[in-house]
């Protein structure tokens, strides 16, 4: 297997596993926020810090295409 194809691979895993791991904590805070039934003001800034956060990978992941695409490395 060549290195290119090796790296793809490995970006395309790593981005897999952002998606799964922040999907898993959106599971623990929400368990978390229900049990201790927390009030609505309380699970919009969680979710929203947890949601900005996921926003942030997005973002990077958009900006390292668009430098990819213009030859920037």
């Amino acid at each position: 297997m060549s290195p290119e194809t090796y790296q793809h691979i490995e970006a395309i895993v790593m981005n897999i596993s952002l998606v799964v791991l922040f999907g898993l904590m959106g599971m623990a805070v929400h368990d978390v926020l229900k049990k201790n039934k927390v009030p609505m003001i309380g699970r919009v800034v969680a979710y929203g810090v947890l949601g900005l956060g996921a926003l942030g990978f997005l973002a990077k992941g958009i900006i390292q295409v668009f430098y990819l695409s213009a030859g920037v490395s």
